[in-house]
Parts: structure tokens; sequence; C-alpha cells
């Protein structure tokens, strides 16, 4: 009997164009994204949008609405209230703090409440944010929570960031203008000139979903999307940071001006009688470019210290501000020997880079050098126990005494003060 021939797979026909990445997806089997995260950062980070059904099974919310609107009223916290008139298209926006009364007076529908920065407030809302370590978390801004009674919206817009937003209690209705990931173009982005919220003139959504507690949605930049409340529900946005060109440029420039020399200026060394004295010529426009150049940050060490204290000062209202009083290190050291923790500060962000032989630890726009290893134990840590502070080099536990000081750790007799 003759031998049978292998045959061979099916070529594909010349120019067939890769199959097209699902735009929801269910992650029951691999929360929190339902595919391993090298692929999801491959396929559709900042590129397409993706509905993640069952991102958090089972997910209970940890916060209340009472507890959100508790929270709206401290003076400290970023709230606002936006409401939809619907009988004249009409969008009103409020913000807090709010007075504690003003909550059972406001209708059963269309408003919403929304709170920036609760993981800052709520430990349990903190706690989310490591199930999304597969980004940098310097990168990671803030979780904020909205409240919408039903109907409840903030309209259709567009953000400039990526945000992952996770149903946390009841349904909201999700609208998404994917055109520019299915080759269609990219969509209209006009504002309305009625409202002072940037509310798109015209809106057509390619998709519609509704979501329930543990749905997670992912939105790149630029898409235009609109959530509405089905009936009253939590939303938690966990929202990235994003520094506009302006705002990098901006800061830049300011730390090459401060940090200058004052000898260093414009320089004609090379003058010879001009053509016409009212004249700026091509050889002047020279040696303005010359002289700018003199303030260029080469160094990438300067320009990674520049960068990371950048990163790490917070963009809001909230600060870390140092205690009247702090006891003196012998007797802080003594806490930690006998069981006391220092708590990083909630508004206190933290990064390190590798720098020359080690590294150095940025906080809060705070630079300070160390070894390696303690600059990575101390961005990862939001508590330091008498083990872990015994545990760092001399570098690192003169850090860790100076950004106490400062008001960026805060032992339990402190917070209760």
């Amino acid at each position: 009997m003759s031998t049978p021939r292998k045959r061979k797979p099916a070529a594909k026909p010349a120019g067939s164009a890769p199959r097209a990445l699902p735009f929801e997806i269910d992650a029951t089997a691999q929360p929190p994204l339902g595919m391993p995260a090298a692929n999801f950062l491959r396929g559709y980070w900042q590129k397409r949008p993706l509905l993640i059904r069952n991102a958090f099974p089972g997910f209970v919310s940890p916060l209340s609405p009472e507890d959100l609107a508790g929270l709206a009223c401290e003076e400290a916290a970023l709230s606002r209230i936006v409401a939809h008139e619907r009988e004249h298209d009409r969008w009103l926006l409020r913000h807090g703090p709010f007075p504690e009364q003003m909550f059972p007076t406001l209708p059963d529908h269309d408003w919403t409440l929304l709170v920036q920065d609760v993981d800052k407030w709520d430990a349990d809302i903190a706690a989310l944010l490591p199930a999304f370590g597969f980004l940098p978390r310097w990168r990671i801004d803030d979780v904020m929570v909205s409240f919408a009674a039903p109907g409840g919206s903030v309209g259709a817009h567009v953000d400039q960031y990526d945000v992952f937003l996770l149903q946390a209690q009841g349904h909201r209705r999700w609208q998404v203008d994917a055109s520019e990931s299915m080759g269609r173009g990219a969509p209209p982005v006009h504002f309305r000139l009625d409202t002072e919220l940037r509310l798109l003139q015209r809106f057509t959504p390619t998709h519609d979903w509704v979501l329930g507690p543990g749905d997670m949605l992912y939105l790149p930049p630029g898409v235009p999307h609109h959530g509405v409340a089905e009936d009253a529900c939590l939303t938690f946005s966990i929202g990235m940071r994003a520094p506009a060109a302006a705002e990098l440029l901006g800061d830049f420039v300011d730390t090459l001006a401060g940090e200058a020399d004052d000898s260093l200026r414009y320089r004609d060394p090379d003058l010879v009688p001009p053509a016409d004295p009212n004249e700026i010529d091509a050889a002047a426009m020279q040696r303005v470019v010359e002289a700018l150049n003199l303030l260029r940050m080469n160094d990438p060490e300067r320009l990674g210290d520049w960068f990371g204290r950048f990163i790490t000062t917070y963009r809001s209202p909230g600060e870390v501000a140092a205690a009247g009083t702090t006891p003196a290190r012998i007797e802080t050291e003594w806490q930690l020997e006998h069981g006391a923790s220092l708590h990083r500060h909630p508004f206190t962000r933290m990064a390190w880079r590798r720098a020359g032989r080690g590294a150095r630890l940025y906080a809060s726009g705070e630079e300070l050098a160390m070894p390696l290893r303690d600059a990575r134990r101390l961005a990862a840590a939001a508590t330091i126990d008498g083990q872990a502070y015994a545990a760092l080099s001399p570098a690192g536990r003169d850090a860790v005494m100076a950004l106490y000081v400062q008001g960026h750790y805060q032992l339990p007799a402190d917070e209760e003060e």
C-alpha cells in the first residue's frame, strides 16, 4: 500500500486582512482583562475600545451612594453635580462642597454626582488599583466615583486620556463611537457652545452596551462616548495621567529657566556692520538659537530628574503638609522597633528610576538618591514597619525620615491628630 501524501494547508488569499479584534470579551476565566496583559496592551491600549464582561466577577461595591454623598460634603474633596433638563435640553453644572441637607431635595432622575480622587479618601477603593498593575503606577491618576440617578448622565463627550469604567452598582448604558477603530475615519469632534461642559454637538454611536456590576469598559483617548444610568448606579472611573504637551513644555521651560546660569546670554562676537541697523537678520536669529541651545537639557540624568519630579507632583489642590511637630528620629525609630508602622500619605505619589549605580526616588516632586533596592521597595510600599525600615540602607532610612518630617509618612498617632 502506498503511503498517503500529506496535504498542504490551504494558502491564505493574497492580501487577506488579519482577523479583526473583538470589541467585547468575557473575562470570567481571566480577570480583569480576559486575556494576557501583553495582548491587551498590544491590541487595545490607546488603539480601540473594549467592553470587558465580568472583569471583576461577583463585584460588590465597597462604597455606598450615601458614602459618596458624605464625601462630597467635605471641603477638601473635589466634587460636582451635572444635571440635565430634558425639556429644554439644558445642562447644569454645580461644584462642591455641597450641604448635606441638599441631597434629599434633589429629583429622582437626570442628575449625576461625581467625586474625584476617592482612592485617596477610601482604602477599599484604593485596593482596586493593584488589579491594574499591568500599567506603570505613575500613569494612574485617580479613581473618580460617580453616582447617577435614573437617566443621569454627563452628556456625550471625549476624554484625552485612557479610562477604565468599572460598573460598581446598578446598570449604565454606554454608547461608543468606535468609527476610527473600525476603519471608517475619525468622527467629528465639535463642542456645544451653550454649556460650560465640553459636550459634543453630534454623536453617532457604533456600539450600545448595558453594563452591570463587575463589567468594565476600556476607552482610549479621543473616543466619543455617552453613558446614561438605567437605574440608580455607581460607576468607578480609573483614569490615567496624560499631561498635555503644553503642560510638559511649560514645566520643562520653567525648570530650565530656574536652573539657568545668569552668565549664559545672547552673544555676537562675530558681529559685522549691518546693511540695515533696524533689521533682525539671519545671523542674529542664528545667535538666538545658539543662546537657547545653551539651556537645552542634554544630560539624561537631569532630564530624568525633572520628569520624575514633574510626574509625581499632584495635579489637584490635594496637598501634603508637614505636621506641626514631629518626634525626634530616635523616638520614631523606637516606635517602629516596637510595632508601629509608617503609613504613606494618600496624596503622596511615588516613582523611581535608575540613576548611575543607584536610583532616585521621587515623592510628590521631591528627589532622593538611594540604592536601587531601597527605591523599589519604598515606591511600592504603602506602609513601612520596623522590619522593612531596618532592611533599608542608611540612605534609605534617611530618606524615610526626611519624608516623614515633610508629612509624606504618618504614624497612627499623627493620623488621629
